[in-house]
């Protein structure tokens, strides 16, 4: 017997089951029950969502090269005047977040520290160290003190992963301090060490 051939028998037995009683149905479905099944395995099986990029904004870039004609650094950057200082003497302010904590340095262009701010320091403990409300309040407080040495315009250099990586950088703004540039620091592997093996269950 083909496959064909037991479906049409199936379909007529229905029909004839239909005929007899028509008020009772012969067919079970649990569509509502298999939803909700789908739904939470569906969940299950999304990737955890990523600390490191929370809060980041994707940015257009061809609009923004559109607007300013000297986006990008070129050979003259290093020569150029920010409020009568030259990019290569500007203070440099050097953010290095990481999933449990964000610890942030301002340097003279030297690279001689002059400020260092931790959210441990700060006075946040455990997990919240690692929270971008944390970043902000840190850099709030660095950038006033950085105000207070007579420096008001800066360049960033941001380093690792971590929520609070775009609200360290708001939170120097929101300081008064006026940032020139933003560099991404945050080292990559090449030959990263192996991968854990899968969980068995």
């Amino acid at each position: 017997m083909s496959i064909k051939t037991t479906l049409l028998a199936g379909i007529q037995t229905i029909k004839s089951c239909a005929r007899l009683s028509p008020n009772v149905s012969f067919i079970h479905t649990s569509a509502n029950l298999r939803k909700a099944e789908d739904r939470k395995e569906m969940l299950a099986s999304l990737p955890a969502k990523d600390e490191g990029t929370v809060g980041e904004r994707s940015v257009d870039i061809d609009t923004l090269i559109n607007r300013k004609a000297k986006f990008f650094p070129d050979a003259s950057t290093a020569t150029q005047l920010f409020n009568g200082i030259p990019f290569n003497e500007l203070p440099i302010c050097n953010i290095r977040v990481s999933p449990n904590n964000t610890i942030i340095s301002v340097t003279d262009y030297k690279g001689v520290p002059r400020l260092i701010r931790s959210c441990g320091i700060e006075g946040f403990k455990n997990t919240r160290k690692g929270t971008n409300i944390a970043a902000q309040a840190t850099a709030v407080n660095i950038s006033s003190k950085a105000v207070e040495l007579g420096w008001k315009t800066i360049r960033v250099k941001v380093r690792g992963l971590g929520p609070g990586r775009m609200s360290a950088i708001k939170g120097l703004q929101m300081g008064g301090l006026n940032i020139v540039s933003i560099t991404d620091n945050t080292r990559v592997s090449w030959n990263p060490p192996r991968p854990r093996k899968q969980r068995s269950l």
